[in-house]
């Protein structure tokens, strides 16, 4: 099963679990809002795709954050805050065959499932 994680009013999450509809992919989503994030989970993502690439620097969520909290982020800060933000997390996230993958662009997608 393929698993998108993300928030359900962000336009780029609905791009992609539209785009997974057309091509008659079955998935599940995972919003971060409601369903919450588990600290293991993020910690694999963390592991896997690096915190420099998880955290997204250009949404509201970081700029709201206090310039003394963005100046310290690192890879001993990065788990912490974003399990207290977990928009700040880029999105979406896309667990397919074990693989993890961030962003969405109909190429990047189109070449994952062929590939699957």
């Amino acid at each position: 099963m393929v698993n998108v994680y993300g928030i359900r009013n962000c336009d780029t999450v609905k791009q992609a679990r539209r785009w997974l509809d057309a091509q008659g992919i079955a998935h599940r989503f995972h919003d971060f809002r409601s369903d919450g994030l588990e600290p293991a989970r993020l910690a694999h993502w963390l592991h896997a795709l690096g915190w420099e690439q998880l955290v997204n620097r250009r949404g509201t969520t970081w700029r709201q954050l206090d310039a003394n909290t963005r100046d310290r982020l690192s890879a001993d800060t990065a788990a912490e805050l974003l399990l207290t933000h977990p928009t700040l997390i880029r999105r979406p996230v896309l667990e397919q065959a074990g693989q993890l993958y961030l962003g969405f662009s109909p190429e990047t997608y189109a070449h994952i499932f062929r590939s699957a």
